[in-house]
């Protein structure tokens, strides 16, 4: 097949398994390259539309169409640093979701080598006991609770902060993860999922699974970036982009 001979839309329709419709709505939004017209008006597809619709096809697999669609758009458009911007920016984002993982992950290692003080005594703590208690600052407590990482409840008419056991695991977890040199940011999806899973174990076994969702997704990317470079080189032998810098 080369890129004279002319293909329809419902040819492309059937290689990716949509409607002719979702064809032309593709080109209508950048996503293929700009397709000549018959002397009716019949949109004629080349080999170079089939190969930016595999292109596509393929990265939206592993970057979904948030990514997907920006990164053909702005080939089309000649942007070659902004489109490799996009998929750099999509790979960063994965690698930070590994950061948070593995911070959660060496959390409850942690915390199962350590376990947990008993209480001093029932019905909640004040926030001097609990720095007593895990050998921190007032002040240290104070900021990790206006970092939005514990919530801990105010007693009626005094507006004293009072701890309760999970606040004291949270607070915990926070004075572990901190020596170990982890950011706020890295800690908060840590908590997170621990309020959400009710237990260190739930948590566990979401993180594993959360993991191994992460290698599949990765590898998809992988194909992704492959059928992208694959396409930028067919493009850039057509004359159609410049992979220089602007």
């Amino acid at each position: 097949m080369t890129d004279e001979r002319r293909l329809r839309p419902v040819d492309l329709a059937r290689l990716a398994g949509v409607s002719t419709q979702q064809i032309r709505n593709y080109e209508d939004a950048g996503v293929l390259p700009p397709a000549a017209r018959t002397a009716s008006g019949y949109r004629a597809f080349t080999d170079l539309h089939r190969r930016a619709l595999l292109a596509y096809r393929t990265l939206l697999k592993g970057y979904g169409p948030v990514t997907a669609a920006p990164v053909m758009q702005a080939l089309h458009a000649g942007d070659v640093p902004g489109a490799l911007a996009l998929v750099d920016a999509a790979h960063a984002a994965l690698h930070e979701e590994r950061v948070s993982l593995r911070a959660a992950s060496e959390a409850l290692e942690l915390l199962a080598v350590e376990p947990p003080a008993p209480l001093p005594r029932s019905g909640g703590l004040r926030i001097g006991e609990v720095a007593a208690l895990l050998g921190v600052r007032t002040s240290a407590l104070r900021v990790w609770e206006g970092a939005g990482l514990l919530a801990p409840r105010r007693e009626r008419g005094t507006g004293y902060r009072v701890y309760e056991p999970a606040d004291v695991r949270d607070a915990r977890l926070v004075r572990t993860l901190r020596r170990s040199h982890y950011l706020f940011e890295q800690i908060r999806p840590v908590l997170d999922g621990l309020r959400k899973e009710g237990s260190s174990d739930a948590l566990r076994a979401a993180i594993a699974a959360r993991g191994q969702a992460l290698t599949a997704r990765t590898r998809v990317m992988i194909e992704g970036a492959g059928a992208l470079h694959s396409y930028l080189d067919r493009l850039t032998e057509a004359g159609n982009v410049d992979i220089g810098v602007n």
